[in-house]
């Protein structure tokens, strides 16, 4: 039996193939260490992230992530539901929000989802990974499994919004949250003191609808993390990661910087400091090879 279970929404951008299948396999890789045993949904689906908002209406966009929690509460019923994307575990919440003020909205949907045979309670606690590692272990049992401490190195935490703002993570302050910079600090790695983007949004999807602002953005992010001196950056989002990181070449042709910012997940740092390989933190599929920490997990 492991030491913690709970029922996991991987999110589309986790799919192997997928933009971010190199994040699933880091935190598969982290839970093996950790002792945490991750039960899938059954059958889930896309919470519609930002393209819900583009049409169709309120009720189908929140029926998406109501489906992901009924079946989460059919198959594995009693566990806290816990997603690694922040715009899933956003879109997630705020369901579960909506359907607990809203008992007309409770109603409609319930009759949506018996077509498919489903019912939604929305009682189990809707959580990010990082929440589970904070609440669930603490900084202190986190470090403990440390075999390779960071040492050397210096790290931005970029939290980006969807995990600060409107929930945030319990405790945090909404303009300064800290969680990002005492992971990197108990891996044994030095955190980037005052980082003023550490909140900054990087566009989202405006990458795609508005490259030119969300460029601009991003610019800002990354050019803040080498003011500080820093060597990488940390984050714990999916399209922040995936924006950060893969439109430097773009910014560079742009605005004539030469950037080469490595960007990498929360769960990468902790599987190379807890000994694990390159290959199992997933560093193999970054854009912008994350040199420093590749040679940290190739140390004898």
């Amino acid at each position: 039996m492991a030491k913690k279970e709970y029922s996991f929404y991987p999110g589309c951008s986790s799919q192997e193939k997928a933009s971010s299948s190199n994040y699933l396999k880091s935190v598969e890789t982290m839970c093996e260490e950790l002792d945490i045993q991750l039960n899938t949904i059954p059958d889930w689906n896309c919470c519609s992230a930002s393209i819900g908002y583009a049409g169709g209406g309120e009720l189908p966009r929140l029926a998406l992530s109501a489906r992901n929690i009924a079946l989460s509460e059919q198959h594995n019923a009693g566990q806290d539901i816990v997603a690694t994307c922040a715009a899933c575990w956003l879109a997630t919440k705020e369901t579960q929000e909506r359907l607990h003020d809203d008992q007309d909205m409770m109603a409609d949907m319930n009759k949506v989802l018996a077509e498919a045979g489903l019912k939604v309670e929305a009682k189990s606690p809707i959580r990010h990974m990082v929440e589970v590692l904070i609440e669930d272990f603490g900084y202190e049992a986190l470090g403990s499994h440390v075999k390779k401490p960071l040492d050397g190195l210096k790290i931005a935490g970029y939290v980006g919004c969807q995990t600060n703002r409107p929930f945030g993570i319990d405790g945090e302050s909404f303009e300064n949250p800290k969680y990002l910079d005492k992971l990197v600090e108990t891996m044994g790695a030095e955190p980037l003191e005052n980082y003023d983007k550490k909140v900054q949004c990087c566009g989202g999807a405006l990458a795609f609808s508005e490259p030119e602002k969300s460029q601009a953005m991003i610019k800002d992010i990354i050019e803040a993390a080498y003011d500080g001196g820093a060597d990488l950056v940390v984050t714990p989002c999916p399209v922040c990661q995936m924006n950060v990181e893969v439109y430097q070449d773009h910014i560079n042709a742009k605005y004539g910087t030469k950037f080469k910012m490595p960007v990498v997940y929360y769960s990468q740092l902790m599987d190379v400091a807890y000994g694990r390989n390159a290959k199992d933190a997933g560093l193999d599929g970054q854009v912008i090879r994350a040199k420093q920490l590749e040679e940290i997990a190739n140390k004898s």
